[in-house]
């Protein structure tokens, strides 16, 4: 009776697989496992082949409660506890065809749930299937499963025909019907986001005692403001912000967005004799890159929400640096933690950086590869994010 009000519990933002020969589906199940930071009454469920270019038809959906905690190891059977398996529907029908670039909403099921627990959707695909709309996603809180056959009413899956995935495909949103204090965080950009820290942030929601605050993650690997690849090689990279933006951030129940992008704008281009897909033509200016902030500032502030920008991360000693990206980055991060546009400045930059050399990752904080931060920096971002947002 006090549930109110829908809330997105769980999400990820729809880019375009990997091409590959490969790249279709027959007679498989994909099963995820997602955490539920609150308790509610019903769910919903949000199957979307936006990036998609031809029709796809889910031939059966069901949710259970998972027999394992996400935030401990799920096992590879993902199994679901007894008697918990509930169909999923589409205007009262078990299967959905999705048109290309369309999505559909699930009709409401009545399904009790209480925070902290690990609840289970598996989608089952029939026929052969384009693979395309989907996102790589990951992070402690961040895997998935497929199978082979219907396995959506299976309690384990089994061992020799199943693999673990961090592809999520066509899963974009779980809303749930909960009380009127809960709300959602979305956490928006590129890989940085795409990888662990909006899932320590759950984390670090779970250990300060908060049940009423949801992390969404809509975030896609490669993808930059301004630009986008429109050839196979490197479409995968994902949409430019006014394709991506005005789709992703719609979220039931959301009232703030923390946007941390644009590093790729300035790392990607290195001029056609290098690489004919990444013209030097691509590098925007500061200003550029600004205005495209601004743009999503502007965007977001027409659904009401809070916009709080992170600074960018170092990039001293990835394969693209040079001076002119570092000099880049920098006139970038000057204006996010000196604007009055949005509601303020997340630092994340500040936070990782050394100290003796601010164009470079803290000891520790490197992945490797001078772009991506470690785990350890992935949790520092989660801690640098302002109590104020999580209450």
């Amino acid at each position: 009776m006090n549930d109110t009000k829908w809330v997105s519990m769980w999400g990820n933002a729809m880019s375009i697989a990997e091409h590959h020969p490969e790249g279709y589906a027959k007679d498989l199940t994909l099963r995820y496992p997602v955490y539920a930071p609150f308790s509610g009454s019903a769910l919903r469920f949000t199957l979307d082949n936006y990036c998609g270019k031809e029709p796809v038809t889910i031939h059966r959906a069901t949710v259970a409660v998972c027999d394992s905690d996400l935030t401990g190891k799920v096992p590879l059977s993902c199994p679901l506890a007894a008697g918990t398996i509930r169909d999923i529907t589409f205007d009262g029908s078990h299967s959905v065809t999705l048109a290309a670039g369309a999505s559909a909403a699930s009709d409401a099921l009545s399904f009790p749930v209480s925070a902290g627990q690990t609840l289970c959707v598996s989608l089952y695909f029939d026929g052969y299937t384009a693979m395309q709309s989907a996102v790589l996603i990951t992070g402690p809180l961040s895997r998935g499963y497929f199978s082979y056959g219907d396995q959506t009413h299976s309690e384990a899956l089994p061992l020799a025909t199943s693999k673990a995935t961090n592809w999520f495909y066509f899963l974009s949103n779980i809303d749930i019907l909960t009380k009127e204090d809960c709300h959602a965080i979305i956490c928006y950009g590129d890989s940085i986001t795409a990888q662990a820290w909006p899932d320590y942030l759950t984390l670090r929601l779970i250990e300060e005692g908060h049940n009423h605050t949801s992390v969404i993650r809509r975030a896609a690997s490669g993808t930059r403001i301004l630009r986008q690849y429109d050839c196979i090689t490197y479409d995968s990279y994902g949409l430019k912000g006014t394709n991506r933006f005005a789709h992703e951030i719609p979220t039931a129940g959301a009232d703030t967005v923390i946007i941390q992008q644009g590093i790729n704008d300035i790392i990607h281009p290195v001029g056609t004799d290098v690489n004919p897909f990444r013209p030097m033509s691509d590098l925007p200016t500061a200003a550029e890159l600004i205005d495209g902030l601004k743009w999503y500032i502007e965007e977001a502030r027409k659904l009401h929400d809070s916009v709080y920008l992170g600074t960018l991360l170092p990039i001293y000693g990835w394969r693209t640096y040079a001076p002119f990206r570092e000099e880049l980055r920098g006139a970038v991060n000057d204006w996010i933690r000196s604007n009055h546009e949005s509601d303020g400045c997340i630092d994340f930059d500040q936070a990782l950086r050394a100290a003796d050399d601010p164009r470079s990752f803290a000891e520790g904080y490197d992945s490797g590869d001078h772009l991506h931060p470690s785990n350890p920096a992935y949790k520092k971002m989660a801690d640098t994010v302002p109590a104020t947002l999580l209450r």
